[in-house]
């Protein structure tokens, strides 16, 4: 009885190995380094569309302040550090 258990416990190991281990070697064929590159470009997309969008987003509110600093005839002053580290436009 132990016999049988024991075999059927191999085989169940085997079974999920080989089927792991076919879809590790599909990974590598054309049709899955297709799907693979895909995918990731997919990714880049979406990525560089979402910093597009973050960066419109910060321009209207930057000139969202500049235009009410225009309307109220004030000086617009950028009160944050510019990339060198110095203050900003005046």
């Amino acid at each position: 009885m132990k016999r049988l258990l024991w075999l059927g416990v191999g085989l169940a190991v085997g079974a999920i190995v080989v089927r792991k281990l076919t879809q590790k070697a599909n990974e590598f064929t054309p049709s899955g380094i297709a799907t693979s590159m895909s995918q990731s470009a997919g990714g880049l997309v979406e990525s560089v569309r979402s910093f597009v969008d973050d960066v419109r987003e910060l321009a209207a509110d930057r000139e969202e302040q500049i235009n009410k600093a225009f309307a109220q005839g004030e000086l617009y002053v950028d009160d944050e550090d510019g990339p060198d580290g110095q203050e900003g436009k005046r």
